[in-house]
């Protein structure tokens, strides 16, 4: 599981080295400018071996699972009734319920409503997701998993222990916990009418899985459950891979249809359109997209589900080949939509003024 092993002796040396000698630094008098440009560089590196230590704690240690279950007691105090209203999708058959889960995740049930089976998606709370198999009265035999993260993967055990029948999909790459069917990039799913084929798309994690929904089996818009590769507006942070890895991924998301129904892992659609806006002022659609969800959150209503053909009109990280976005942040990556490396880059670029504007 993803838990089972401790990580490597050198990471806690050299951070308690790297702690020291930052904290002495820092306890210092004030010297000469050099001493302060050390000093900087010394935090920067320090916190990200900081961070890397913290990752690692909780991706591949019993903590990370004590940090989820905190988490899980917390938000199910917090909001009883979920962090969101949601409304169920129904074409001719096939039924997807979008769940609110811990502060701010979504897991989601896809049902075949004439078979009455259900497949599950990132489930971490399996409480409310076994609460709403119940008032479907369906029966679940899959959980598709899209990565090992405990707030996409925390309700394995437990649905899948109360549902024998069941069986755990995802990635073997990314020790996601109580897998039984391990899946590769366009291996397909099938379940009564639903056709779900996974694709790999690495990154946010180094198995991360994405799962497409086909809709010509019940003649409706296709649907993809993104996890952490792709918000409304947004994307995943790079956790275990490079901005072209990230940007590799995300074309995979692009050369699929404009009508695809996006359903994405977390409601972080206000934050991101906001950061959207910051890069691209002028973009209309964006503006007219943030009306939107500004009002739906004002009613703390759910802004799921996207379509692709949206996200390429607002979303910044889908962007990266356009001119208009390439201008707006100057001339510091390289304006060339053939130019993988460019593209890599200006994302990359994207990625830390992100977190600028959301430390502001």
């Amino acid at each position: 599981m993803a838990w089972q092993s401790w990580p490597a002796p050198w990471l806690w040396v050299s951070g308690c080295g790297l702690l020291f000698f930052a904290f002495a630094l820092l306890l210092s008098p004030r010297g000469c400018q050099a001493r302060r440009g050390f000093r900087g560089l010394l935090m920067t590196r320090s916190q990200r071996l900081l961070f890397r230590i913290g990752y690692s704690l909780y991706t591949r240690t019993w903590l990370g699972y004590l940090f989820y279950r905190q988490q899980l007691r917390r938000a199910r105090n917090r909001y009883p009734k979920g962090h969101s209203k949601t409304q169920p999708r129904l074409f001719n058959g096939v039924k997807v319920l979008p769940i609110p889960v811990l502060s701010d995740n979504y897991s989601y049930l896809i049902i075949d409503t004439q078979a009455g089976l259900a497949v599950a998606v990132d489930p971490s709370d399996p409480r409310a997701v076994q609460a709403t198999i119940e008032k479907e009265r369906v029966n679940l035999v899959a959980i598709l998993c899209t990565h090992k993260h405990w707030d996409h993967s925390g309700g394995n055990r437990d649905l899948s222990r109360r549902h024998r029948d069941c069986r755990v999909y995802g990635s073997p790459q990314d020790g996601i916990p109580y897998l039984t069917h391990p899946l590769c990039h366009q291996d397909v799913v099938s379940v009564g009418r639903l056709q779900i084929r996974a694709l790999a798309t690495p990154g946010h994690t180094q198995g991360h899985l994405v799962y497409l929904l086909d809709g010509e089996p019940y003649k409706g818009p296709s649907c993809l459950f993104s996890g952490d590769l792709l918000f409304l507006s947004g994307c995943g942070r790079t956790f275990e891979g490079t901005a072209e890895t990230m940007l590799s991924s995300l074309d995979t998301v692009l050369d699929l249809g404009d009508d695809t129904l996006l359903w994405p892992g977390h409601e972080y659609a206000e934050e991101n359109l906001g950061f959207a806006g910051v890069v691209e002022p002028e973009n209309l659609a964006r503006e007219r997209k943030m009306q939107w969800v500004q009002r739906q959150r004002m009613e703390r209503k759910s802004t799921c589900p996207s379509t692709l053909g949206e996200e390429r009109t607002y979303n910044p990280f889908l962007r990266t080949h356009c001119l208009a976005l390439q201008e707006a942040l100057g001339p510091g990556p390289g304006p060339t939509s053939d130019d993988g490396c460019s593209r890599a880059q200006l994302l990359e670029e994207l990625r830390r003024l992100k977190d600028m504007h959301k430390s502001k």
